[in-house]
């Protein structure tokens, strides 16, 4: 591992200290995990798109949205009565 030395403003060590502590972690820690987040984000600007397409495909407990629209809008006129 290499060692490199980055110029921050106080007030953002004083936040990086204060989530790192909130979470129980080091400063470097909370650094280390940050790169490698922006790394992978960078990788290409939409690839979360494929990654998480159909995610929840699967799932039983989510309704489906159409029917949940139609609910909730039951209590609307119809439209050729305005």
């Amino acid at each position: 591992m290499t060692r490199i030395l980055a110029d921050l403003p106080d007030e953002d060590i004083e936040k990086l200290d204060a989530r790192a502590a909130a979470l129980g972690k080091s400063r470097a820690a909370l650094v280390r995990e940050a790169v490698k987040l922006f790394l992978v984000q960078g990788s290409s600007s939409n690839d979360w798109i494929d990654r998480f397409a159909g995610l929840w495909a699967e799932r039983d407990d989510i309704p489906d949205s159409v029917a949940y629209q139609r609910a909730i809008r039951e209590d609307r006129r119809p439209y050729a009565d305005i």
